[in-house]
């Protein structure tokens, strides 16, 4: 038995899911940090001031973090782990609007 090297493109895949893991993450903190402050927004509202927040590197007051690029699917995708996790809801009679 010959014990191979492991493959380089299984440490490149390794790489990519830790790093799409940390910007969930970051997305999920900006979306609590936000909604903890505001009680309540529509969620089209949340969704820019996401992205802005990423885009300008801010995770909250006096808080700054690399910018990364992250679009309004990346954050749905985290409303929706959110949502499911129960740390947001939506206003009853009102869907739009999640609460914290």
């Amino acid at each position: 038995l010959r014990l191979l090297p492991q493959q380089r493109y299984l440490r490149t895949e390794r790489a990519e899911v830790s790093a799409l893991e940390r910007k969930r993450n970051v997305l999920c903190c900006l979306i609590t940090r936000i909604l903890k402050v505001e009680k309540q927004l529509h969620i089209d509202n949340l969704v820019f001031r996401v992205i802005d927040a990423c885009q300008k590197g801010e995770l909250g007051p006096g808080v700054q973090f690399l910018s990364f690029c992250c679009h309004s699917v990346d954050v749905l995708s985290c409303v929706l782990h959110l949502l499911n996790q129960g740390y947001l809801r939506r206003q009853e009679g009102r869907p739009q609007v999640l609460e914290y």
